[in-house]
């Protein structure tokens, strides 16, 4: 090489080695020298290929420098800024070159932290680096001419920081808890604490060793517990941890870095807090030996006794509950200890009666134990079983019945005064002297009476099965037993009488009203016997028609269908509207058979084309309710009521005009006259009369027929008509006899009268009457000589004519 190149040459291999050298020493955490550190590294850019024509001189050939990372120390101290490294081409002999750097730290965010001189290439750092905020920088520097023009290839520069150990382990928790339980042996894990330091883990800086530094209380030793110094993890190494004496333990935890060095290490503490948590090595013990207690005989869900015990275990835990179980002493489980879970005590129960006449004290033999096992090696003491005296208190019993309920069988219809049973009732209390009395509590029928000392039951009434108090021919009254003791007990008892049917009721027909039409079509009534008696004493029937009245027979005929169903059924075609009676004599099959004449009502109506009556009672009856037909009766009621209130009204309003009469001149009074028009006439011997004088009254002249007395117009003549004595208007009482027979005998001088019956006015309060002859009454005399015995065959509505008319005279 030229000597230029040689010395540059050798330059930049000196900074190298001193670079490695500085990168090295950082590595074994050993300061370097100032000198080192501290403006002695030199970076020149790669020699370029250049052609050359002189033959002496050698061609340069293009090499690609790997340019070693720079170390910067993080919190550096010195002089700011502090020059790191000079960049140099070897183009600046010949001509003025600018240098820069570009990358994080020096044009980009953080800026400022890294320059370079543009003239000399001097790159400084202008602060201390932080290497737990940015552990390293990549920068490119860059050399150009005067013009800008790019005269070598960028160069890679990279800076790393150096860690130094600036920053303490910190725990990731203050206060660690854990649990242990007693009793465990030694060796046993407990937990484990971390701690973490922001410094290079892969130096000494970050490198953490633990240790225990104290523990409080220092029981049963000062070393229960060890940890591991390089995990964290915390181990028992010594017995004897019991919860009841030491129920936790406070252990002060110490990391440090620069692996444990307590010269150059930086160190954090931390509390750890263990429990010793609990185990069922204290069984329960009894207070007492012995417990007393007392209960009255009878009575039950009652405490007798408490048990207290003492348990050393941790409370309210499975080690500590207290279970009770009676051993000894209650063959028949007559007692039971729940425990209470409050205060942990036995509460001796009874749980079924108990009867002082068998036994008046019982010894409890009662265990405790807890609900779960006890550990290992612990055995129960005596104090783990006590006893338990209980005294049977004796009190008075109510009585009671022996069988309850009683039954009996017996026949229905006895008579009253009739012995049934004996009903007695035992007094349960043999050490008590007493008497039992007995009274009547329930006798629904009000059969029954029961001797007040003996129990003796006897009757009062015939015993019915077909009472409504009997339910499945069985009949139930209860009586009261009440001894004498004080206060007195009673005890109650059933008797139950299951009757046996006899044939006591006669059969009856079922239903007892029906319908049916004129035309019946069919004609047959289904019937159903009923009887009150059981089937031995009922069906089957005989079903028969009464003889008497003698038409039934004729027109009806009944026919058994079934044991209790007959068909009723008419004989004739035709049967007239009308209620009609059919009495059926109905015999049952009992040993001694029973006969009953029923009687079915039978309506017949008319009927539309579907078979339905159409009789308006029927409707009513089917179509209104009883609510409906009251609401018509009394609306009924009510017009008649005003009907009566307007004809005493009529009657009073009669009397004031009768006063008033002498004032009024009878012939001009037209008052109250019946006036017939449209007569028809009585037949052909009338038909002289000239109806056109009927039809035009008004052409005749007035003064030739203004009759002396008010007759009908529709009889009016056609000739001038005879003079009458004008009879007084207003005859006296007494001579009512003479005043109807004046009456006739004017009507039968009347030549105007016509020849058939008519309307004949006797009085009126005008003038005389006009009235015609009463001799047309007699006219149902004549035809006598007819023959009416035809009507026969018109049907029964004219019997009643054929019998009037036909026969003779007499």
């Amino acid at each position: 090489f030229p000597a230029m190149e040689k010395r540059a040459w050798k330059e930049r291999l000196f900074k190298n080695i001193i670079t490695h050298v500085i990168s090295l020493l950082q590595v074994q955490d050993i300061p370097a020298p100032p000198a080192l550190s501290q403006g002695l590294q030199e970076i020149w850019f790669p020699l370029r290929q250049t052609d050359s024509s002189s033959v002496d001189q050698l061609k340069r050939m293009k090499r690609d420098w790997v340019i070693p990372p720079i170390n910067v120390p993080e919190n550096s101290r010195g002089e700011f800024p502090q020059d790191l490294v000079r960049i140099r081409s070897d183009n600046d002999k010949n001509r003025s070159l600018r240098y820069s750097v570009t990358g994080p730290g020096a044009d980009q965010p953080p800026t400022g932290i890294f320059i370079i001189h543009p003239i000399s290439g001097e790159l400084s750092v202008m602060k201390p680096l932080d290497r737990e905020h940015i552990s390293n920088f990549h920068l490119r520097a860059h050399a150009v001419d005067l013009n800008g023009n790019q005269v070598e290839s960028p160069i890679d520069i990279v800076i790393n920081v150096i860690d130094m150990n600036d920053n303490r382990p910190e725990f990731i928790h203050q206060i660690w808890n854990g649990t242990i339980p007693e009793g465990s042996k030694p060796g046993t894990f407990v937990m484990t604490v971390t701690s973490v330091d922001k410094d290079d883990p892969k130096t000494a800086n970050g490198m953490l060793r633990y240790k225990i530094v104290s523990q409080n209380p220092e029981s049963p030793t000062s070393n229960m517990f060890t940890i591991n110094n390089k995990t964290g993890g915390i181990i028992t190494v010594a017995a004897g941890l019991d919860r009841e004496k030491v129920p936790q333990y406070t252990l002060i935890i110490q990391a440090t870095d620069m692996e444990g060095n307590p010269m150059y290490g930086l160190s954090n503490t931390a509390t750890a807090v263990i429990k010793v948590t609990d185990i069922n090595d204290n069984p329960p013990e009894f207070t007492a030996e012995t417990f007393f207690g007392e209960v009255p005989e009878n009575r039950v869900n009652v405490i007798v006794a408490n048990l207290t015990v003492t348990d050393k275990d941790q409370p309210n835990t499975p080690a500590w509950n207290t279970v009770y179980k009676i051993t000894g002493g209650d063959p028949t489980g007559r007692f039971s200890v729940p425990t209470d879970p409050t205060t942990n005590e036995g509460l001796v129960t009874v749980v079924k009666p108990i009867d002082y006449e068998i036994s008046r004290t019982y010894v409890l033999t009662v265990v405790a134990v807890n609900e779960v096992s006890l550990a290992r090696g612990i055995h129960s003491p005596r104090q783990s079983t006590a006893t338990v005296s209980i005294r049977v208190i004796d009190v008075n019993e109510s009585p009671y019945f022996e069988p309850n309920p009683k039954l009996i069988k017996l026949e229905e219809g006895m008579q009253p005064e009739s012995a049934l049973t004996t009903f007695t009732a035992q007094d349960p209390d043999r050490f008590m002297q007493q008497t039992i009395r007995y009274t009547r509590l329930s006798d629904p029928a009000n059969w029954l009476r029961i001797d007040p000392n003996t129990g003796r039951i006897t009757t009062i009434a015939v015993l019915d099965r077909e009472s409504p108090y009997v339910k499945d021919n069985m009949y139930s009254a209860t009586f009261l037993a009440s001894d004498s003791g004080v206060p007195p007990a009673s005890g109650t008892g059933t008797l139950q009488i299951f009757l046996l049917d006899i044939n006591d009721n006669a059969p009856h027909v079922y239903p007892q009203e029906t319908e049916m039409c004129e035309k019946p079509e069919p004609n047959g009534i289904n019937i159903t016997a009923l009887d009150g008696d059981l089937n031995s004493n009922a069906g089957p029937f005989a079903f028969e028609l009464a003889n008497r009245p003698s038409d039934i027979r004729r027109n009806w005929t009944i026919t058994r269908l079934s044991g209790d169903i007959a068909q009723l059924s008419l004989k004739i075609g035709f049967l007239e509207s009308g209620i009609y009676e059919i009495p059926i004599i109905i015999t049952d099959s009992g040993n001694l058979p029973m006969s009953n004449t029923s009687y079915l009502r039978v309506k017949v109506c008319q009927c539309d084309h579907n078979g339905d009556c159409t009789d308006q009672q029927h409707i009513v009856a089917a179509g209104l309710g009883t609510g409906a037909i009251i609401a018509i009766l009394l609306c009924i009621i009510i017009l008649l009521i005003l009907v009566l209130l307007f004809v005493v009204w009529m009657k009073r309003r009669d009397k004031e005009r009768q006063a008033k009469q002498l004032l009024i001149d009878p012939e001009d009074d037209v008052r109250d006259n019946i006036l017939k028009y449209d007569e028809e006439g009585g037949g052909e011997e009338d038909q002289d009369y000239d109806l056109s004088q009927l039809q035009q009254p008004d052409t005749i002249e007035p003064d030739a027929i203004k009759p002396v007395g008010i007759r009908r117009m529709d009889e009016r003549p056609l000739h001038p008509e005879p003079q009458y004595p004008i009879r007084s208007a207003a005859p006296h009482p007494g001579d009512i006899g003479d005043f109807i027979n004046e009456g006739l005998k004017a009507a039968d001088n009347d030549p105007t009268a016509p020849p058939y019956d008519s309307l004949l006015v006797f009085d009126y309060e005008g003038s005389g009457s006009t009235a015609g002859s009463l001799s047309s009454l007699n006219s149902s005399s004549s035809g006598g000589d007819q023959d009416y015995d035809y009507l026969n065959d018109w049907g029964p509505r004219f019997r009643k004519l054929a019998d009037m008319y036909g026969g003779s005279d007499d």
